[in-house]
């Protein structure tokens, strides 16, 4: 059985293979080739040191997973339109159900910070990393 720690992120990457359009990966190294729609990867990212409860002993994490977002195309301004768009459904896959599901307490995406990449010889890519805040509890400090 999976700990609750790997369930919310097994809900958070479930929940981001509702957006259309995009390829949803988890834990992947970059592929040679962006899909036109763009492409996601979550990272498991870090639980953080959670605050605990005594009676009854539970801990309490404010867990920053990552999804990295990252897009291609000819020139700028059309990089730019698939990163918002795909920016836009992210933000609903994850306003949907912040709770995802009930498993977690909240979910919050926090801003993330655009950069252009070039690529000698092919299209230019703009990625991000979007930190994602899950917020919940335990009863045990390993999940």
């Amino acid at each position: 059985m999976p700990t609750p720690r790997e369930t919310i992120l097994q809900a958070l990457l479930a929940a981001l293979q509702t957006m259309p359009d995009a390829t949803v990966l988890r834990g992947a190294i970059l592929p040679e080739r962006i899909p036109s729609g763009g492409l996601l990867i979550l990272r498991d990212g870090d639980p953080g040191t959670p605050d605990v409860t005594l009676s009854p002993l539970l801990y309490h994490f404010e867990h920053r997973a990552e999804v990295e977002v990252i897009v291609h195309g000819k020139t700028p301004a059309a990089r730019d339109t698939v990163f918002d768009a795909l920016l836009q459904s992210l933000g609903t896959a994850i306003t949907t159900d912040r709770t995802l599901g009930g498993l977690c307490n909240w979910s919050e995406a926090e801003a993330p910070q655009p950069v252009d990449l070039p690529v000698e010889g092919a299209e230019g890519l703009k990625a991000a990393i979007v930190p994602i805040i899950l917020t919940y509890t335990t009863a045990d400090p390993l999940g």
